[in-house]
């Protein structure tokens, strides 16, 4: 892992949802650093109402914030699908497919950052204390070694609950109930 205290770099920074966008950038720019652009690339997302709901909620923030958005509205029922399902070993691929969706999601932010000459990417999962921190760090740094870009991790879920409450009470954005995947969608309403 990679904590950069270097205040030049310029970052692409992978954004799943309004409140971890939030808390990321309420600790983001409290530590000083320079505002980076944002990436929406988010195939886990489904059903498409819910990955509408929080594509707008981080269009909106972003607005609010005054940041560029790099948009990827590529609604990736089937790439998602296809990569953490095979019915042949469901079991196996159940327990993998958080490790899965970040792999995914971190290759394509290190790919995109690599082609429009970022110097550095990270992610709002980072910011979440429902997300598994070590497995999306692991994902980013293997990212940033294929794809010539550094991984930044910050770790800034000890802000969430206010990112939350900011993001709901006062900006008014749509705050989610579950991690995105259809997978975990099943879970919170199966339990």
């Amino acid at each position: 892992m990679t904590f950069w205290g270097d205040f030049s770099m310029k970052v692409l920074l992978h954004t799943c949802c309004g409140p971890c966008g939030i808390g990321f950038l309420d600790g983001w720019r409290c530590d000083g650093y320079e505002m980076p652009d944002l990436l929406w690339h988010n195939p886990n997302i489904h059903p498409y109402m819910e990955y509408k709901h929080r594509k707008n909620a981080v269009m909106d923030f972003a607005k609010q914030y005054g940041l560029d958005v790099v948009m990827d509205d590529h609604y990736g029922l089937n790439d998602f699908v296809g990569a953490t399902f095979d019915q042949q070993a469901q079991q196996a691929q159940q327990a993998q497919r958080c490790k899965i969706c970040y792999e995914m999601r971190m290759n394509i932010t290190a790919a995109r950052a690599a082609k429009l000459n970022y110097t550095h990417f990270s992610t709002t999962l980072l910011a979440s204390p429902w997300q598994k921190f070590d497995m999306i760090c692991e994902a980013g740094e293997a990212a940033a070694k294929s794809h010539g870009v550094v991984f930044v991790v910050k770790d800034y879920r000890d802000g969430y609950r206010a990112a939350k409450q900011k993001a709901t009470r006062q900006m008014g954005l749509y705050m989610q109930k579950y991690c995105g995947c259809i997978f975990s969608e099943y879970e919170r309403y199966n339990s």
